[in-house]
């Protein structure tokens, strides 16, 4: 669960930005140590916003993200009848296999973008309005904007956390490594 990770390789742009990545995953994934299922789906503030929920959309987003940049369908479509349940658990869902989902998808994007020609190589975006409009994107904007995603559910992970029982970042940390 790493949360940190060393400085680059000089030159090693990919390996750079795959690892400020795995580091925002980490901040998430160390969010929910020591805690049940239920606890990891309670909603502490005015929104809905769970651990478990954070956990499912980030790998979901990142899946999604990583399709469209192989240019096939990514695992889950998601309309605005089912959009709310990209943000939390459903039916036999777990903390344990959103995680391992997680685990699964972050393995594919390392492979997919080690497999890439080049960090400027484009692939189309589809209209939405939560994408950009420019109608494509290169590989190093969909990584940088998995890193800005993942980093901002990861402070959202922090409060929440600390709301459910005072647990700081640094105390998880130290659990983690225990």
């Amino acid at each position: 669960m790493a949360t940190h990770g060393n400085a680059e390789v000089r030159g090693d742009e990919r390996g750079t930005l795959l690892i400020c990545l795995a580091g925002q995953r980490g901040a998430i994934r160390r969010a929910v140590l020591g805690l049940s299922d239920e606890q990891a789906a309670t909603t502490p503030s005015a929104s809905a916003l769970s651990l478990s929920g954070l956990i499912k959309h980030v790998a979901e987003t990142e899946q999604g993200w990583v399709a469209r940049a192989r240019q096939v369908a990514p695992d889950t479509q998601r309309t605005e009848a089912n959009w709310a349940d990209s943000f939390r658990l459903v039916g036999d869902e777990s903390v344990e296999s959103a995680l391992a989902y997680w685990d699964k998808v972050a393995l594919a994007t390392e492979e997919f973008i080690r497999s890439v020609p080049s960090l400027d190589d484009t692939f189309p975006l589809p209209r939405h309005d939560w994408a950009p409009h420019e109608g494509e994107a290169s590989m190093r904007w969909m990584l940088l904007h998995l890193i800005r995603e993942a980093a901002r559910h990861a402070g959202h992970a922090d409060i929440i956390r600390e709301s459910l029982d005072g647990k700081t970042a640094y105390e998880l940390v130290a659990m983690a490594q225990e």
